[in-house]
């Protein structure tokens, strides 16, 4: 397992429920492990953002939530977006 940290950025309400538009983490751990954990540091207000929000591992979009994410990788919070 590569032991290089994971790079956390938060974009839009997600930036601002998380107080921060980027952070690192250890590696080694599932998406769905990671959201517990970030919920756990910065409260409800981000887990209501990460309940809808998508996720980037290193520019693509994430769907098992459950497989260990590599080290180093850069995930992406991306809350919905409203526009037109």
């Amino acid at each position: 397992m590569d032991p290089t940290p994971l790079t956390i950025r938060y974009f839009a309400g997600a930036r601002a429920a998380a107080g921060r538009a980027e952070e690192v983490t250890p590696a080694g751990r599932s998406l769905d492990d990671l959201t517990v954990e970030l919920v756990q540091r910065h409260g409800d207000q981000l887990a209501a953002v990460l309940r809808v929000a998508s996720f980037l591992v290193d520019g693509v979009t994430c769907h098992d939530r459950e497989t260990p994410l590599p080290g180093g990788a850069t995930i992406d919070v991306l809350p919905p977006f409203a526009g037109g």
